[in-house]
């Protein structure tokens, strides 16, 4: 739209413009850092490439497996709260929480999707008085 070629974005980014067609067709994931680069190049904010997503991710999510893309939200909605916790050993901990949380789930343990097995984490036994 704003008249760059692929040679000249590449350029301006030091890639090649094969980097930059690879991205464009989705052959190559592009990291959060290499988008906002790109943004900032082209002058607009970093939601411009997610116009019109939301309503696809919710049709995507209705489909029924669950598997949609209902779960990139959620995604984001984390990643956006984590960051947010100024403590890093706060952020740590969250951190450790959450690969023991996900050990646990592809051990094929279902414990973690009952509400009582997050006691553990809440308390040890250690913790009660008298």
């Amino acid at each position: 739209m704003l008249g760059f070629t692929q040679e000249q974005l590449g350029a301006a980014l030091q890639i090649s413009y094969q980097q930059i067609q690879k991205y464009e067709t989705g052959s190559n994931r592009i990291s959060a850092g290499r988008l906002y680069q790109i943004a900032s190049r082209l002058d607009v904010a970093i939601g411009y490439f997610f116009e019109g997503l939301e309503s696809h991710a919710i049709a995507a999510s209705s489909n029924g497996n669950g598997n949609g893309n209902g779960g990139a939200r959620t995604t984001i909605e984390l990643v956006r709260s984590f960051n947010a916790i100024p403590n890093t050993a706060v952020r740590a901990a969250v951190t450790s929480l959450v690969k023991s949380l996900s050990a646990q789930d592809n051990r094929g343990d279902d414990r973690a999707d009952d509400a009582s097995a997050f006691g553990e984490f809440a308390s040890s036994p250690d913790d009660k008085a008298g």
